[in-house]
């Protein structure tokens, strides 16, 4: 599903926004299936035979690197996209199905972690027992809302779906604190609509007011599998839709959350009263359980003013329709057949163009790495990575370090001043690879065979209860926010460390089997990726303790930001699903990242080579094996509905402007491939920040 098990803890809110991942997150998969066995599929390796020789690589070096993958990979029926990064996944995942198929069979021998994951996985996959029992786990959770008799009682309420895992009208948690980040504070932000994005609620453009239109009939079919009779589910769709909008229109657009100041209002509790006096503000932090404090962060004070008003205007009512929707919408995958058909035919059918719902293995494969994350972690990382592949990776980081510093030590358009920081800033940069040093301690986490829905809210609530005790307390740096699986990597700008997991340190992208140029070109221009994005538009604002602070000289801000509006405007020119453009101001941050790190492996990698000339092979040269190989993790192929979502809410381009993108801009590309003046892969008025 799209909607699964969401966080309302705000560090995942706040975060989604600060830090910067490598990739977009797989949704989990929506079939038949080509490891349906629970086998791994093969390696998918860097490949010469994906080279489509058609195509001139100064003319389409997308097409000329992946066509004849693309040829040969139609979208899965079960995926909205596939690419290599999905095949990474998929056999990370068979990886998994075989630990927890394993972990599942009960016995004497089975240790607390194995009875966790397995206990957990097992229910998962027993859709008897979840269908014999109907909406009955669900039942406490709507009894709560429609027990409530007046307003001043949504708080307490509403804090209680929270620890639940549903994520209604706002987020609360824990977030480092912007002035000091190396102390947690409370913080509430923005939330409590279902839709990918507000503009799904708010613009007249076709691709949004068809999903708007279809929106109602959907929520009325799952009220109506709640119990509801047909006219009243009817009415109260358009009451969520209704209450959505309202919340759509007060919320702060994706861009302008990019800019952490605007996400950055340090307050008393007593003030955030005063926003929103409607809102018992009291009596939800009490049945938060969440420790006292004074001052928290309010991530858009205008959103609460919005809830405010919505509070005094609404009816009671409506209050209880609205949040009877959330319970059962980010319930429906843990509950019987027919709300998981429902939920997958609106949220991935029509929004994303998938055509069939995932075997049921995949999907268990997934909740559990969500909510057990560091239990199977440890298993997986047991399977597949050793230290050796820890040692091999930080050694390819400090070249790409060296050469982030040389990078930096050069850069013509840069004061003296603004360099010194800047370099102060890079070497202050941690790195963890592969899994965390100390594992997460899951004792307290109840897991009872044959209780899906249960294990789900318990791990909710369990992660809720973990996060906002943080709250007044040190960041932990060395806590890691993806599972070791995970086939992605991440910077943080309030720790300013970067993050590699297991999962991604391998095939495509770390092969042993490979030459140093495909590994720069893959997994070296993905670390390099991340510690760009420690100078892109976002990270350049925080300093090296990751304190949201100006270390930047006007003058020199001035030319950054000229420079990055080259890239803005480069990547707002690109086009998917027939005619829809990328929004180059969503997608800077990645697109600045995709450019620094590339031209940053490119340089490690000729420091490594020493100016050797290794021999050709697959009839390139090391530089052609580089670029090669940046071009083919970006291989895929996706459904022009998913295109279409994407460009509105995801801040990674797609996979072929990726590509291009970079490549227009590089001239060591031009030179690698011998690409003349006037081709469609060379631009004379390049954008280059980093």
């Amino acid at each position: 599903m799209h909607h699964t098990f969401r966080s309302t803890a705000l560090t995942a809110a706040l975060l989604a926004g600060a830090v910067s991942a490598f990739a977009q997150a797989p949704a989990a998969p929506a079939g038949q299936d080509p490891i349906d066995s629970g086998q791994p599929a093969a390696i998918p390796r860097f490949d010469a035979k994906a080279v489509d020789r058609s195509v001139q690589p100064c003319q389409d070096f997308y097409q000329f690197a992946c066509g004849q993958w693309i040829a040969k990979n139609p979208v899965p029926p079960d995926r909205s996209r596939w690419g290599r990064l999905a095949e990474l996944t998929e056999r990370n995942w068979a990886t998994l199905r075989g630990i927890l198929e394993k972990a599942a069979k009960p016995g004497a021998r089975r240790d607390p972690i194995d009875q966790k994951i397995g206990d957990y996985y097992a229910s998962c996959m027993d859709e008897p027992a979840i269908e014999a029992k109907g909406i009955a786990p669900l039942k406490p959770r709507l009894a709560r809302i429609d027990a409530l008799k007046s307003k001043g009682e949504i708080a307490a309420a509403l804090a209680q779906l929270h620890a639940d895992g549903v994520g209604a009208l706002f987020r609360f948690g824990s977030q480092p604190d912007f002035e000091n980040a190396s102390v947690n504070l409370a913080g509430v932000d923005q939330g409590g609509i279902s839709l990918p994005d507000r503009d799904y609620y708010l613009s007249d453009e076709a691709r949004f007011a068809d999903v708007r239109k279809q929106y109602p009939g959907h929520v009325q079919r799952m009220l109506e599998l709640l119990g509801e009779p047909r006219e009243t589910a009817a009415r109260d769709a358009r009451t969520v839709l209704d209450v959505e909008t309202a919340l759509a229109k007060i919320s702060l657009d994706r861009v302008r959350q990019r800019d952490p100041a605007n996400r950055k209002h340090k307050m008393a509790v007593k003030d955030l009263a005063s926003l929103a006096p409607h809102f018992d503000w009291s009596a939800y932090f009490k049945a938060s359980g969440a420790p006292p404090f004074t001052q928290l962060n309010v991530g858009w004070p205008d959103f609460f003013k919005g809830v405010d008003q919505l509070l005094e205007t609404r009816s009671l009512d409506d209050w209880k329709v609205y949040l009877r929707w959330h319970a059962i919408h980010d319930a429906a995958p843990l509950l019987p057949p027919a709300f998981v058909n429902e939920n997958f035919a609106f949220f991935e059918k029509t929004l994303r163009g998938t055509q069939e719902l995932s075997p049921r293995w995949k999907r268990c494969v997934e909740y559990t790495d969500r909510q057990l994350g560091e239990a199977l972690g440890q298993r997986y990382v047991e399977a597949s990575f050793g230290p050796e592949g820890k040692a091999r990776t930080l050694k390819m980081v400090l070249a790409l370090e060296s050469a982030l510093d040389r990078d930096i030590r050069d850069l013509p358009w840069m004061t003296g001043t603004t360099k010194k920081r800047a370099l102060e800033k890079r070497a202050a940069i941690a790195n963890k690879i592969g899994y965390p040093d100390r594992w997460r301690d899951y004792s307290r986490l109840r897991i009872v065979r044959g209780d899906a829905f249960g294990n789900a809210e318990r791990a909710d609530a369990f992660e809720a209860a973990r996060q906002r005790a943080r709250i007044g307390r040190k960041v932990d740096p060395s806590e890691w926010r993806m599972t070791p699986p995970t086939v992605n990597a991440n910077y943080n700008p309030f720790e300013n460390n970067v993050n590699v997991p297991a999962g991604i340190l391998q095939p495509p992208f770390f092969d042993n089997t490979m030459d140093d140029a495909v590994n720069f070109g893959a997994v070296g221009a993905a670390i390099g990726h991340e510690l760009t994005h420690g100078f892109d538009d976002q990270g350049r604002k925080f300093d090296a303790r990751g304190n949201l602070t100006d270390w930047w000289t006007a003058e020199d801000a001035k030319e950054f930001e000229k420079r990055a509006a080259c890239l803005a405007d480069e990547y707002s020119g690109f086009t998917v699903a027939g005619g829809v453009h990328l929004n180059g101001k969503l997608t800077l941050g990645e697109n600045t990242a995709d450019n620094g790190g590339v031209r940053i492996a490119y340089m490690a990698l000729q420091d490594t080579l020493k100016g050797k000339k290794p021999e050709p092979r697959d009839g390139f040269t090391p530089e052609q094996r580089f670029f090669l190989a940046w071009g083919q993790i970006w291989c895929e192929t996706s459904t022009p509905e998913n295109e279409k979502v994407r460009a509105q809410t995801d801040p990674h381009s797609p996979g072929r402007y990726r590509v291009n993108g970079v490549m227009v801009n590089m001239p060591e590309f031009r030179q690698a491939f011998d690409c003349p003046a006037g081709a469609p892969m060379v631009h004379e008025n390049a954008c280059r920040v980093w």
